[in-house]
């Protein structure tokens, strides 16, 4: 598949997920609705037409508390996230970079610098999370001047300066697209679709004398309408930022000029996958920022913050691929110079090399 192919697309089937998102809401609206007119026609016995019978302005109070639950939800959870991009990474266990003295973090430093250039973005803040021995790495902030570039220390020490590359031009383009804004408001709104569901088990609660009333029963319609616009919500959630982690991945293969550097990346994390213990470590409450989820196996992988690491291997090759090994950790033979700054490598003839993406 061509690379700006594979951007239109991915933009368009993200385009296509928020406006079912949209839908959801309208449709808990309606479900919410029903379920409450149900219940009071059950309980009264008998039905009347809308605008006669029902208590008055029954449908617009029920459509107002649904709609208050979930944007107020929304706003409640942006506004938690609204410190900003370092503060959030430092809940995630990151730290501002140290370069001096340590070869590995200054090639960090330097890559950050010249995928802003590659990019055309300003320079983010770059970050390690040092008790992390896995390979991953994260994005985060609400924009460029907010923006921060989180690698592990795991990826600092297996990774080569071209797989690095890799990993830091994927994650730039998280925060060129607009991604890191985009996953915190979708957090917002699912929490708000939550809160839905948590109204109803309120009401549904039983009250001091453990008697269930037709408020309980109203109570138990609201959780049913909640419980399948969370799971909705949820589902949509994840979809889009499988789209939007194809769309990172042509676009590092775009600005390195290289299949090798993100594809070794997610090669090697491939052949870790067994490793329980760095699966541990790893974890974090926030999957959808990072590079490689770490969420496990899953039966319903419909809900997955990301494609599975086959998926987009194979999209970056053309073909599938096997793991990586390792690189033997030799930092201690590394002498404490300057890492030379280097421009990503220049653009072949004919594009990309291989079956996979290209620029033609």
């Amino acid at each position: 598949m061509l690379i700006f192919e594979s951007q239109r697309a991915a933009r368009g089937q993200t385009r296509k997920l928020l406006l079912a998102f949209a839908l959801t809401v309208a449709l808990l609206v309606l479900a919410v609705n029903a379920a409450l007119a149900l219940v009071w026609g059950l309980s009264w016995g008998f039905w009347a037409p809308l605008g006669s019978g029902w208590p008055r302005h029954f449908f617009a109070v029920n459509t107002a508390v649904t709609l208050l639950f979930v944007l107020g939800g929304w706003w409640l959870e942006t506004s938690r996230l609204a410190g900003g991009g370092v503060a959030l990474a430092r809940q995630m266990g990151a730290r501002e970079l140290r370069p001096s003295g340590d070869f590995d973090e200054q090639r960090f430093g330097n890559i950050v610098h010249e995928m802003a250039i590659a990019s055309g973005l300003k320079p983010p803040q770059a970050m390690v999370m040092a008790r992390q021995r896995g390979i991953n790495a994260f994005a985060t902030g609400w924009d460029a001047d907010d923006a921060v570039v989180a690698v592990t220390q795991g990826a600092l020490e297996h990774l080569t300066r071209e797989e690095l590359q890799g990993l830091v031009a994927h994650e730039f383009s998280h925060i060129r697209e607009g991604d890191t804004r985009l996953n915190m408001r979708l957090i917002g709104m699912v929490f708000g679709l939550e809160l839905v569901f948590r109204f109803g088990q309120r009401i549904w609660d039983p009250d001091i004398r453990d008697r269930t009333t037709v408020a309980a029963l109203m109570g138990l319609a609201i959780m049913a309408a909640g419980w399948l616009g969370w799971v909705a919500g949820h589902a949509l959630q994840a979809a889009v930022s499988r789209q939007r982690e194809y769309l990172a991945d042509a676009r590092a293969v775009q600005w390195t000029r290289s299949q090798d550097g993100l594809g070794g990346v997610l090669r090697k994390v491939l052949g870790t996958q067994t490793d329980e213990e760095d699966a541990r470590q790893d974890r974090s409450p926030m999957q959808h920022l990072l590079l490689v989820s770490t969420e496990g196996d899953r039966v319903a992988h419909w809900l997955d913050s990301h494609p599975t690491l086959e998926q987009r291997i194979r999209r970056i090759y053309g073909r599938p691929m096997g793991p990586l090994p390792l690189d033997r950790d030799d930092r201690a033979a590394r002498p404490l110079a300057t890492d030379t700054f280097a421009p990503p490598p220049a653009a072949p003839a004919h594009g990309a090399s291989g079956s996979g993406w290209t620029l033609s």
